[in-house]
């Protein structure tokens, strides 16, 4: 039985790989590794917890594994009982926003459980002979900090900005060393701007379209700030191909639209479904790099990436799924800030 494993199986965006595996027919089970941790407090006014929805149609083909990718003892009991072909590595911070974040906090999630994993692999195939068909680690955008040039290729200088980004670009480093080291063919997915259904993080989208459901004005930090928004069935097949092309070992890619967007022509787009939509400029907020589009001619090339989803496209889907949730259970008004 074909396997894959995905740390952080319960995220927003390892559940939708998990529903591309399967879907594909890739693999025939998954098993999802994840805390049941949060990003976001679920005493927070407004708060919801969508992760039951993510596994919808998929639930028979799944096994969920609570643990710690931090902890290495869990991982040297749970690899050699599945040995999966396919390991996805999403566990750790998901958002560079994250409330009282830390160095120490990312670098648990980005480098000491990417060492542990791989290591785990290692003394798995010294005893059994075991390796993973591929390893991939997910990553984001943030590595590049300001870019320098449009669209930002996988060439473009890597200068993080904040300790996400820092973070993130350490675990991309540490996954192809010890792959090299190891022997464990390897590949780096950068992702840039994800929005879709069940995401819960407040990101950008989920703010901008729940505040538009209830009648709110959006508010907008930044005119000129622009996004690579990816919708999150493509991030998710990009992760897939990733894994399954033997062109993609030892590589990285932008998996992302490949091209983007200001909030503005964002929250202008949403109108299609909210007419009497307002919203209000504001300055950013906090330590941001400056970005925008990302290359994707790598990814098409060598993977056969290609996105199925316009801005349009997704926030149609979006849009609809967010109306759909909210007729069950009604959005109360919240303050909070896209």
């Amino acid at each position: 039985m074909r396997q894959a494993l995905i740390t952080g199986g319960l995220g927003f965006i390892g559940s939708r790989i998990a529903h591309n595996l399967l879907g594909s027919c890739t693999v025939d089970h998954v098993v999802l590794v994840d805390d049941f941790g949060s990003s976001v407090s679920p005493i927070e006014e407004g708060a919801s917890d969508p992760r039951r929805q993510r596994l919808i149609g998929i639930e028979d083909r799944c096994t969920v594994e609570r643990a710690r990718v931090q902890h290495f003892s869990v991982l040297a009991d749970i690899l050699p009982r599945y040995q999966p072909d396919y390991i996805f590595h999403l566990a750790g911070m998901s958002l560079a926003s994250l409330q009282n974040s830390s160095a120490e906090e990312a670098a648990d999630g980005s480098v000491l459980s990417t060492n542990n994993l791989l290591t785990a692999c290692d003394l798995l195939a010294k005893r059994s002979g075991y390796r993973p068909q591929r390893f991939v680690y997910v990553s984001s955008s943030m590595v590049y900090g300001d870019f320098l040039y449009e669209p930002a290729d996988e060439e473009h200088p890597l200068k993080p900005l904040n300790i996400y980004g820092t973070m993130k670009l350490a675990g991309e480093v540490c996954t192809l060393g010890l792959a090299r080291a190891f022997g464990i063919d390897a590949t780096v997915v950068r992702l840039s701007a994800v929005y879709g259904p069940t995401d819960m993080n407040r990101r950008v989208v989920q703010v901008f379209i729940e505040r538009a459901v209830r009648g709110d004005a959006l508010l907008v930090q930044g005119a000129d700030v622009a996004l690579d928004f990816t919708y999150v069935d493509d991030a998710a097949a990009g992760c897939t191909l990733a894994a399954t092309r033997r062109e993609a070992a030892g590589e990285i890619f932008n998996i992302t639209a490949g091209q983007a967007h200001t909030l503005i022509a964002c929250a202008e787009l949403l109108k299609a479904h909210f007419p009497g939509l307002t919203y209000q400029v504001t300055e950013p907020e906090g330590l941001r790099p400056k970005r925008g589009a990302l290359s994707i001619e790598k990814a098409k090339s060598l993977l056969g990436y290609h996105p199925a989803y316009s801005l349009q496209r997704g926030l149609d889907r979006y849009v609809a799924h967010i109306r759909g949730f909210s007729a069950a259970t009604p959005l109360r008004s919240r303050s909070a800030q896209a």
